[in-house]
C-alpha cells in the first residue's frame, strides 16, 4: 500500500487516558442500565471526553449527545483536560435546549463529570446524573459510536498542523455536517436536525 500510494481508511492511534476515576467524589448510579428506550427529546444526554492529536500538541473534546435523536447538543474544545472543559459543553447544552427537571445526564466516573462544580451546574437545572459502572464503555455506547464516527470520517483522514485548524474542522463536521446532514440508521436514516423537526411537529399535531 505504500508503494502504491495508498493509505487505510482507520489508522490506529495512541490512546490517550481521558478518564480519571481515581477520586473521592460522589459517585451517581447507573440509571441508564435500567432504562430501556427514550420516548422524547431531552429525557437522556449522554457526554464524554475524546482527544485529537494536532501539530501543536493534543486537542481535547468534550461533547454531549441526545440519546433521542443523536444530535450533538452541547460541545467544547480545549487544550486541557480540566472541569472547564465539559463545563462549558454543559453550558451550551442548557442553554439551547432548556429541558425540563428531570432530564438523565449520563457519563463515566471521571472526575471532571464528579466535581463539585459540574454536580451543582446540573443541580441547579433539575438535572439527574447517572454514571457507566467502573470500566465499562458500554454502558455508553451511543458516545462511543458518535466518536468513532468522528474519528473515522474526519479526524483519522487528515492531520491537522494546528489546534485552530482542528477546531476549525471539528466545528464544521459537528455543526454542518453531522448534525444536519449526516443519516443515523438509529433514527429512520434521518439526519438528527431532520429527526427533531418530525418528533416535535408530532407533539405539537397531537
Amino acid at each position: 500500500m505504500r508503494i502504491a500510494g495508498l493509505r487505510s481508511r482507520v489508522r490506529r492511534k495512541y490512546r490517550v487516558r481521558t478518564t480519571d476515576s481515581n477520586h473521592k467524589q460522589p459517585i451517581a448510579p447507573n440509571l441508564l442500565a435500567k432504562l430501556p428506550s427514550t420516548s422524547g427529546l431531552n429525557q437522556v444526554w449522554v457526554a464524554d471526553i475524546t482527544y485529537v492529536r494536532t501539530g501543536e500538541g493534543w486537542l481535547y473534546l468534550a461533547s454531549i449527545l441526545d440519546l433521542h435523536s443523536r444530535r450533538v447538543v452541547g460541545w467544547a474544545m480545549k487544550d486541557t483536560l480540566r472541569t472547564e472543559l465539559p463545563l462549558a459543553a454543559l453550558h451550551m447544552a442548557l442553554i439551547h435546549r432548556r429541558p425540563a427537571s428531570g432530564l438523565i445526564h449520563h457519563s463515566d466516573r471521571g472526575c471532571q463529570y464528579a466535581s463539585d462544580d459540574y454536580r451543582k451546574l446540573l443541580t441547579s437545572h433539575g438535572v439527574i446524573p447517572s454514571m457507566s459502572g467502573k470500566g465499562n464503555c458500554y454502558d455508553n455506547a451511543a458516545k462511543e459510536s458518535f466518536f468513532h464516527t468522528l474519528k473515522t470520517e474526519l479526524v483519522y483522514l487528515d492531520e491537522f498542523h494546528t489546534k485552530a485548524e482542528a477546531q476549525r474542522r471539528i466545528f464544521d463536521y459537528l455543526e454542518g455536517f453531522y448534525n444536519r446532514q449526516r443519516l443515523h440508521s438509529s433514527i429512520g436514516y434521518m439526519t438528527p436536525v431532520e429527526f427533531e423537526a418530525s418528533a416535535q411537529a408530532a407533539v405539537v399535531a397531537a
